[in-house]
């Protein structure tokens, strides 16, 4: 299968790269966060959690977010939501779509989210409904496609399955989920693969984290399938609570800097990107995780 010619980047650093920071970080800074990331083209980024703040602290602050934020005409701004309650603050906070989820293995469900598989679909398909019927689109993703911290060997069969059923609820796109980073590219064709025999590409995402080293491989092998949807974040923020671990998501800008040299538009500028990244860094204190980003301060100091 020849390769996209356009991929949409979902970048997910504001919510799934900050909501395990230990340190509360400020509403300006996220806001700010936003900001220079629409402005460096990304249009769809997603912007908080309406999550319990006792489970997720950090997520505490997310209708000031959305209040807080210049919106963009072009831009979308997805959150998540874990049950009605969760939608209910989201739609009073204006957000426009929501991202529901579900685990591809009970065990990494219970520890989740407290509930079997069955039970959270549920929840998700009375919350995709409530959802659609006020005009709100929704998004799926599957936790555990690849791998499993406590199932381990995830069988593409299974992600079939939830991927159908997050279609059945309305999902307008589903996103297959590496959390733990431990799939590999053969991997990843095969569960790619399997789902794409009961719904077409062009709905479906993908969602690496880079514990192995294998996220850009397994982007390269999601793009060989015809994926042209992809969850990336700036700097490489975030991680699994559940997964001991697993490292951040693969970076923003190292999925740029594949897509840029195999000639692939995203409508992203590069500088503008790792600028971004380097803000949010210089406010956490710490270095970038992107290998892009940091091979090209390289050369910037050498120049």
């Amino acid at each position: 299968m020849t390769l996209p010619k356009r991929v949409k980047l979902v970048e997910v650093g504001p919510r799934d790269g900050l909501q395990n920071e230990p340190v509360p970080v400020p509403t300006a800074v996220k806001v700010e966060l936003i900001h220079r990331l629409q402005d460096a083209g990304l249009t769809y980024i997603e912007a908080t959690a309406f999550v319990s703040p006792k489970w997720v602290p950090q997520m505490a602050d997310n209708a000031q977010v959305m209040a807080g934020i210049s919106r963009k005409p072009g831009v979308c701004y997805p959150v998540l939501v874990p049950n009605r309650k969760g939608l209910e603050a989201a739609r009073a906070a204006g957000c426009e779509e929501v991202v529901v989820f579900a685990a591809a293995t009970e065990a990494f469900s219970q520890k989740n989210t407290n509930c079997s598989i069955a039970e959270g679909l549920a929840r998700f398909t009375e919350v995709a409904r409530e959802a659609r019927a006020h005009g709100l689109r929704v998004r799926g993703d599957i936790s555990v496609g690849l791998g499993c911290p406590y199932e381990g060997e995830v069988r593409p069969e299974a992600v079939v399955s939830i991927a159908r059923a997050l279609d059945e609820m309305g999902c307008y796109e589903i996103t297959i989920a590496d959390t733990i980073g431990a799939g590999t590219a053969g991997k990843t064709r095969a569960v790619f693969e399997a789902v794409m025999r009961h719904l077409p590409v062009k709905r479906l995402a993908g969602h690496f984290h880079d514990t192995y080293g294998q996220a850009i491989a397994n982007t390269y092998a999601a793009l060989e399938c015809g994926v042209g949807v992809f969850d990336s974040s700036v700097a490489g923020l975030g991680g699994c609570p559940y997964a001991k671990g697993a490292t951040g998501n693969v970076a923003t800008e190292d999925v740029l800097y594949l897509l840029d040299g195999l000639g692939i538009e995203t409508g992203v500028d590069m500088a503008k990107l790792i600028a971004a990244g380097d803000y949010i860094c210089g406010v956490l204190g710490r270095p970038t995780s992107s290998r892009a980003a940091r091979a090209f301060a390289a050369k910037r100091q050498a120049a």
